[in-house]
């Protein structure tokens, strides 16, 4: 079997879900997906194409390392380039276990578990009152879930109150000032008396943090028992994440920001962090991610895949947190929004209760419904051309 070709097209999720198809001469085809790449992605993948053209499909991680060893002078460790050969990845694994009838997890070493836990980012907003926030709460709670994220930012949704004085306005200063800390805090305490003692709470920050400020927030988020408080400083500094972590019993989880094993390299071993979660359709992909989780598992650091997926990448992330002893949640970011349970060709949520149950259905088990999705094609993109 030889690759054929390799071709892309684009949707309107969470920013642009990148679609990748590899082609083979057998008529075997698999799907991968993955995002935050952006046309450059697109523009990497078209350039890459010739390279892999008559290539084993079968031969997943030399391939990748082959593309990214060709690049390691023009980003070969991060960013765009990276994200555009996650999606060429995850696309061979399908592509793999479709030709040998097999789903992925059991090519990825077999499963730890039948289900994986999924907790759901639900839209509690900066600016809602207790009922509201309950609310939502309780929705989260009705389907099944065990556990929730909120979004504590400054601004988030585009809240303002009018009476922040001005200089808790500035859009570059990492400080939160007293309107904004108390309202992070405040925030926090209305969800977690909504969800009770027993339902796990993560929260996100989104970088936007100075360290006084991180330090003063997670001391102050201690009493409501969080399952995390999510990258409070920007990730390039893995000392200023590590001196926030040392100062208090919230747990601090970070990592979607980051690229391949060595990007991970200094977050785990300074262990830095409490919680990984790395965006498996974003940083290396599936084989590259169970490396990265276990290399974790070294230092008993829990994986929490950040995901931002459609259910096709969603799924393909499941596959390895099923194949990893230290698997905590896999996130969950499509309450309530039609994208996520027409797109694919099931028709039926693949979210049960919380959980994704995983069945022997070969490949990643999901196929793209290409009439619905390309109702939500992405401006400026081609489809599979």
């Amino acid at each position: 079997m030889k690759i054929t070709a390799v071709k892309t097209a684009a949707t309107s999720g969470h920013c642009m879900h990148l679609w990748v198809r590899v082609e083979t001469d057998a008529g075997i085809t698999g799907l991968g997906e993955c995002v935050h790449g952006g046309h450059a992605a697109i523009a990497l993948i078209r350039d890459l194409t010739p390279k892999l053209i008559g290539k084993d499909p079968f031969a997943v991680d030399a391939l990748f390392e082959e593309l990214r060893r060709g690049l390691v002078f023009e980003g070969g460790f991060a960013g765009a380039l990276i994200t555009a050969l996650t999606g060429i990845e995850i696309a061979l694994w399908d592509l793999k276990g479709k030709a040998l009838k097999t789903p992925v997890y059991e090519l990825l070493g077999g499963k730890f578990r039948d289900k994986i836990r999924v907790y759901a980012d639900c839209e509690v907003t900066p600016g809602m009152n207790f009922d509201e926030c309950k609310k939502v709460v309780d929705e989260v709670l009705d389907k099944g879930f065990t556990a929730l994220k909120i979004d504590l930012d400054i601004g988030a949704y585009g809240y303002m109150q009018s009476e922040v004085a001005d200089f808790e306005k500035d859009a570059f200063n990492y400080t939160a000032g007293p309107w904004e800390h108390n309202r992070m805090v405040r925030l926090a305490e209305m969800v977690r008396k909504a969800a009770g003692d027993t339902f796990d709470i993560a929260s996100d920050i989104h970088t936007r943090l100075d360290v006084p400020s991180a330090i003063r927030l997670v001391k102050d988020l201690e009493p409501f028992n969080l399952m995390w408080l999510e990258e409070p400083v920007p990730p390039e500094n893995v000392a200023a994440m590590r001196e926030i972590k040392r100062t208090t019993t919230t747990p601090i989880c970070a990592g979607e920001n980051l690229y391949l094993r060595s990007g991970f390299r200094d977050l785990i071993e300074s262990q830095a962090v409490d919680i990984i979660m790395p965006d498996i359709p974003k940083c290396g992909g599936l084989s590259e991610c169970r490396k990265i989780a276990n290399m974790a598992e070294i230092y008993y650091i829990p994986f929490a895949p950040h995901n931002v997926s459609s259910p096709i990448g969603t799924m393909a992330s499941a596959h390895v947190c099923a194949t990893v002893p230290n698997f905590l949640v896999l996130e969950f970011h499509w309450l309530n929004r039609d994208y996520w349970s027409t797109i694919t060709t099931r028709k039926t949520d693949i979210i049960k209760d919380g959980f994704i149950a995983l069945d022997d259905a070969p490949g990643i088990g999901l196929e793209l419904d290409e009439e619905v999705a390309r109702a939500h094609q992405y401006p400026g993109t081609t489809w599979f051309e």
